[in-house]
């Protein structure tokens, strides 16, 4: 924790002047505005009560239903919705919030991730008995899981920052409106980053007008800061660098470990331990030996030579934006799972636009060259062809969907 002479802790402004005071970053005027609107946010959330029992009670209990509203005066900050073209920032400055604020119940999570979570609780919910939903404090004939479910989250967590809201999903799409209108009444403050504006969210999909009170909502209930300056940051970062180097030897090794520091912002020179990260899919943990700034490193062993599947491949390829593999072989007729799983693996890339650098021990074309599923392999070459291009290291992460998430 960052803390003033006082003891106090610093805020998102302190934060962002002390990366540039360290060369990290540069002056942005459209990332200080952001960072002013998180600055109000965090001198907010000084004096905001965390989410208890207790508090949930005086704020729904009986004098709050004589009164009408909440029996306690607190005052419930709006949210903030940073929104913007890709490589703008939006994650970084969001992470010196959620690094600042002083909230101790608070949760940084992807949007995605959290929808499935939701789903998966309230289908949980739907399956308890009368008396295990009147032990959760609900009616034993009370069949709507929205409240409880809402009720839950908001005890784990005062404070929900979310990374990359899109709605492309109409499950996702009917049960938003009710669940953060749930969220909000019960105190929850929530911030978010996206590419689309809050009206632009869910275009063109399908009964999207039964999405459009939630929209209205959001704009409500959130601050909008857009962040769409002229620097795309993280192409930036992209430009010069190689994607695809053979065979894998010392030099390649020492080409994506430069290539990691430059799309960190670490010197090359920086001896410092690279911190790993731990992704939880299904009730699993799913190790990332190298992560920092949306970047993660993988072998190729840990990934394609072990028992890893497309839900492991998904959630990498929704939590980074960029990933770098070491050490492909040449996948001979015996590797046939080895390919079946790289090939599963790229599809997940490519279909989440992340970008892709490795190191392989031959040309995309020779590293399946026979066996069983060779022909198929040969759309993995093609992906791996078009992900070195200039067009595809343009375009922003996220999933590719019919409706407009990118």
């Amino acid at each position: 924790m960052r803390a003033d002479i006082k003891g106090q802790r610093l805020g998102p402004v302190a934060a962002y002047y002390a990366l540039m005071d360290a060369g990290e970053i540069h002056a942005d005027e459209d990332q200080l505005d952001c960072v002013e609107k998180f600055e109000e946010l965090f001198l907010a959330l000084r004096d905001y009560p965390e989410i208890t029992e207790k508090s949930l009670a005086r704020r729904h209990g009986f004098l709050a239903k004589i009164f009408g509203g909440s029996a306690s005066n607190d005052s419930k900050p709006k949210g903030l919705y940073l929104y913007g073209g890709v490589g703008r920032g939006k994650s970084m400055l969001m992470d010196l919030f959620y690094e600042t604020a002083p909230t101790e119940h608070k949760r940084r999570v992807h949007f995605h991730e959290f929808m499935q979570e939701v789903h998966a609780r309230l289908k949980v919910w739907r399956k308890r008995t009368p008396d295990e939903r009147v032990a959760a404090g609900a009616s034993a004939k009370d069949d709507n899981p929205i409240p409880p479910v809402a009720r839950e989250i908001a005890l784990g967590s005062t404070l929900i920052c979310f990374d990359e809201m899109q709605v492309t999903d109409i499950a996702d799409a009917m049960v938003l409106q009710r669940l953060f209108s749930e969220l909000f009444a019960l105190g929850v403050i929530v911030v978010t980053t996206s590419n689309r504006h809050p009206s632009d969210l869910y275009m063109n999909g399908l009964n999207r007008q039964l999405f459009l009170p939630c929209i209205e909502m959001f704009k409500a209930e959130f601050d909008l800061c857009a962040l769409d300056g002229e620097t795309d940051y993280r192409l930036n970062r992209l430009k010069g660098l190689e994607t695809y180097y053979f065979p894998a030897d010392d030099t390649a090794t020492a080409a994506l470990r430069a290539a990691f520091m430059q799309l960190t912002d670490r010197s090359v020179d920086d001896t410092s331990l690279v911190p790993s990260a731990e992704l939880e899919v299904m009730g699993r943990s799913v190790h990332v030996p190298r992560s920092a700034r949306g970047v993660a490193v993988f072998s190729f062993k840990r990934l394609c030579a072990s028992a890893t599947g497309a839900a492991d491949y998904l959630a990498i390829a929704r939590h980074y934006h960029t990933v770098i593999m070491v050490g492909i072989p040449v996948l001979t007729k015996d590797k046939r799972n080895e390919a079946k799983r790289f090939v599963t693996f790229i599809d997940a890339l490519y279909e989440h636009n992340v970008k892709f650098l490795c190191s392989a021990a031959a040309p995309a074309e020779n590293l399946y060259p026979e066996g069983d599923g060779s022909f198929e392999f040969e759309r993995t070459v093609s992906r791996l062809m078009e992900m070195q291009s200039a067009d595809y290291m343009a375009r922003g992460h996220g999933l590719i969907d019919p409706v407009g998430a990118n």
